[in-house]
């Protein structure tokens, strides 16, 4: 009888070793750190995500990068960095996070006014506009837009309002300048300079009696009487440098309406009198506030990613 059970439990040992020499049994259950990790992006975000543009009086629904493709490529000149154009296309996908959270057209998401929105460009538009360098200049935009495919900058777990202009005089612009003040759209540097910068210094030359019509046109109640370099009585400017507000014939003007009024490229201006005529000369372009398109290609030009860019401009946002 012993011997019988001890047989058989010898060949229940041998038939369980030939088993375990055809079968590979793990010593240890499997846990997360023995599953690969999943590098490649797996979903396209901006190809699986619909967006309606008004386009003029018209809605046109598009995948969100097809939308982005065609704001980049019209926001920003073609001819920048790879990195200063990764940038552009997070400032501008976030812009439509932040227009989807809060819509402004009852009929669209966004539109393609830069004075409302942002700036868009079709496929048509594009083609009409590079002619023959078409392939080359849109592989160029989407590239920069697959790269960055999805990410977009949030503060306080909201999207960020990215705003950005062409350039800037050395530093940037606060939004409570001009807007409610952001935590991440403060005043920083900005490294263009007239030697990269197309019309980066601007002059704009007035007759006095033009001069006078312009701000009477605008504010009736202006004094204007007596000589014409008394007319100029105060230049305020803000830390960034720029026009806070000027008080012309005793009425105070913000630097935003001298520069609408005035058709200028930006505030940040000089204003002077001399041989009958007012002279204004200009700095940069655009409101000034957030990312600077040029600073943003300088930066890009001396090896900044475009990550780095964007922490310049928008500083304490985090990119989502």
């Amino acid at each position: 009888m012993k011997r019988t059970l001890l047989s058989s439990i010898i060949l229940a040992a041998v038939t369980l070793a030939a088993v375990m020499m055809t079968v590979r049994v793990p010593v240890t259950p499997p846990t997360e750190t023995t599953v690969p990790e999943v590098t490649a992006k797996i979903l396209e975000a901006d190809e699986k995500r619909n967006v309606t543009v008004l386009c003029g009086d018209e809605p046109v629904k598009m995948t969100v990068r097809q939308y982005l493709v065609g704001v980049v490529a019209a926001e920003m000149p073609v001819s920048f960095e790879p990195e200063a154009l990764k940038a552009q296309a997070v400032a501008a996908r976030s812009y439509l996070q932040r227009f989807l959270a809060e819509p402004k057209h009852e009929n669209a998401d966004i539109c393609a006014k830069s004075d409302c929105c942002q700036a868009y460009l079709s496929e048509s538009k594009l083609r009409e506009k590079w002619g023959k360098k078409y392939d080359t200049y849109i592989k160029k935009i989407r590239s920069a837009v697959s790269a960055t495919d999805g990410e977009y900058l949030s503060y306080g777990g909201t999207a960020a309002l990215t705003a950005f202009h062409s350039s800037s005089a050395g530093v940037t612009e606060e939004s409570g300048a001009i807007w409610s003040e952001l935590p991440y759209l403060k005043s920083v540097t900005s490294p263009e300079t007239a030697d990269s910068v197309p019309n980066y210094i601007s002059t704009l030359t007035l007759a006095d009696i033009d001069f006078r019509d312009t701000i009477l046109y605008l504010k009736p109640e202006a004094d204007m009487t007596g000589e014409a370099d008394t007319w100029v009585s105060k230049i305020e400017r803000n830390s960034s440098g720029r026009v806070q507000s000027a008080t012309i014939g005793k009425v105070k003007f913000t630097g935003a309406e001298m520069r609408k009024l005035f058709s200028l490229r930006s505030t940040a201006f000089e204003l002077k009198h001399a041989d009958g005529q007012f002279t204004f000369t200009v700095t940069g372009y655009g409101h000034g506030v957030g990312m600077s398109q040029y600073g943003a290609n300088t930066m890009a030009k001396a090896g900044s990613s475009y990550r780095e860019i964007l922490e310049h401009y928008y500083p304490g946002t985090t990119l989502s």
